[in-house]
C-alpha cells in the first residue's frame, strides 16, 4: 500500500512540473519590420543582414522588408552599390529605411565601416560609401 500511495506521488510531482511554472513569452509580439527602399520607393531586395537575434545571414525580402526584435543591432552588406555621398539623386544610391506606410524612419544610429557613424535622415536615407557594411542600433 505503501508503494502504491508513493508511486502516486510521485507520479503527480512529475506530471505537475515539479511544482516550477514556466512562462514563455509571445517573441512575435515584439518583432518589428522596415524597408530598405530608394528615393523613389522602389525595394531593394536580396541585401545580405545579419541581426543580433538571428544566428545566421539572411536577405531582404523582394520588397525590401527586414525584420528584427528590437533592440537588435543589424548589419547590412552593401556590396554592389555605389554608396550615398551627398544624398543627391542624380549621383548617389539613396537608401532609405522606412516603415510598412513608406514613412522614412528618422534618427536610427548607425555605424559604417568606411564613411562612419550617424543617424538615418528625417525621410530614413544615411551616408555610406561604395561595397559598405553598416550597423543599424534598432
Amino acid at each position: 500500500m505503501k508503494k502504491i500511495i508513493f508511486a502516486a506521488f510521485v507520479a503527480v510531482w512529475v506530471l505537475s512540473g515539479c511544482g516550477v511554472s514556466v512562462h514563455v513569452e509571445d517573441d512575435s509580439k515584439n518583432q518589428t519590420t522596415l524597408f530598405l527602399v530608394d528615393e523613389e520607393g522602389f525595394s531593394y531586395g536580396d541585401i545580405p543582414y545579419k541581426c543580433d537575434s538571428m544566428s545566421k545571414w539572411s536577405k531582404t525580402a523582394s520588397n525590401g522588408a527586414f525584420t528584427f526584435f528590437p533592440p537588435d543591432n543589424c548589419q547590412f552588406d552593401f556590396r554592389g552599390l555605389d554608396g550615398n555621398y551627398d544624398n543627391d539623386p542624380e549621383s548617389d544610391e539613396i537608401i532609405r529605411i522606412t516603415d510598412d506606410l513608406d514613412k522614412g524612419v528618422e534618427g536610427i544610429s548607425y555605424e559604417c565601416t568606411s564613411s562612419g557613424t550617424g543617424k538615418t535622415l528625417d525621410d530614413g536615407s544615411f551616408y555610406y560609401d561604395m561595397d559598405d557594411e553598416c550597423l543599424f542600433y534598432l
